[in-house]
């Protein structure tokens, strides 16, 4: 399959204010986030041409930028407004949405007090995150792993956070796995290099305290599914070789929605009824037909 380039494409991004022909979406190669990293992003997705959680995520926007030291120029209602007229107007009612809101050119060097914030939004069509993610996809351990909390903005959605994720998972997928399994600055488990991570040990869901990574809707959506379903749910610090006791494993985010773990390292496992019943009752919540607030 060719690949087609993300700058060439048909549609539309609404950019500072306004829809933007696709092509027309650029900026200068001296922008400051793309020297310095100061850009705060979201995944989203949109189901049927409503976006999944869109309050949550366009809210997480604003805090994001504001932990960076900046203020996006929108409130979170002109975010929701801007981000269903890009929905509406690429045509896709189920695709993945992308807001980013960055430092513009006016400054170049470390300090950039008064360079112009700008936020656009992009939409496109994107399926399964992982291919084949119903049978449980295989994942290695990464190279690097999750900076202390006091080393790195952890709580923001920061783009520079994920320059260790993209090393992951390039490594990853060279050796013939999906993804990496990050472990933190302690050596604990931590998240793959874009989804949290749960574990089904005996019928109990365990999943790592995001103390120094994000907090993920979809990890919190999950969260309130779970409890509906009387399953409980434990958040605290897990050991890598407490992978032995989990019998099923699973990610959660908004591009990997729900995807079955089948392998991690040395350890193994059998995508199972947890799963299964999350995975539904996940599908069932985007579709608008329960409504589960986050946890």
């Amino acid at each position: 399959m060719a690949l087609v380039p993300f700058d060439d494409r048909d549609g539309w991004i609404w950019y500072d204010g306004k829809l933007t022909p696709w092509r027309d979406a650029k900026f200068h190669v001296l922008t400051h986030a793309i020297h310095y990293g100061s850009a705060v992003f979201e995944g989203e997705r949109a189901y049927g041409g409503k976006v999944f959680k869109l309050r949550e995520h366009s809210q997480r926007l604003i805090d994001s930028g504001r932990i960076l030291g900046f203020e996006i120029p929108y409130t979170v209602d002109e975010i929701d407004a801007a981000t269903n007229e890009v929905v509406a107007a690429n045509g896709a009612p189920d695709c993945y949405v992308r807001p980013i809101a960055w430092r513009g050119s006016e400054m170049m060097g470390v300090s950039a007090q008064q360079s112009k914030i700008h936020l656009a939004i992009a939409t496109w069509a994107w399926g399964n995150y992982f291919a084949d993610k119903d049978k449980g996809i295989r994942l290695t351990w990464a190279k690097y792993s999750r900076p202390a909390p006091n080393t790195a903005p952890t709580k923001s959605k920061a783009a520079g956070l994920y320059m260790i994720c993209t090393i992951s998972k390039h490594e990853a997928e060279g050796a013939g796995y999906a993804d990496a399994l990050m472990l933190d600055w302690r050596g604990q488990v931590a998240e793959a290099t874009g989804a949290n991570v749960f574990l089904a040990i005996d019928g109990v869901l365990h999943t790592p305290k995001p103390d120094c990574f994000l907090d993920g809707i979809t990890r919190r959506t999950v969260i309130g599914l779970a409890k509906n379903r009387q399953i409980q749910v434990v958040e605290r610090a897990i050991w890598p070789d407490e992978l032995a006791r989990a019998q099923e494993v699973f990610l959660t985010g908004t591009a990997a929605e729900i995807t079955p773990v089948s392998e991690i390292g040395e350890y193994k496992f059998t995508p199972g009824a947890i799963t299964s019943a999350l995975m539904d009752d996940f599908g069932r919540a985007t579709r608008g037909e329960i409504d589960v607030p986050i946890a």
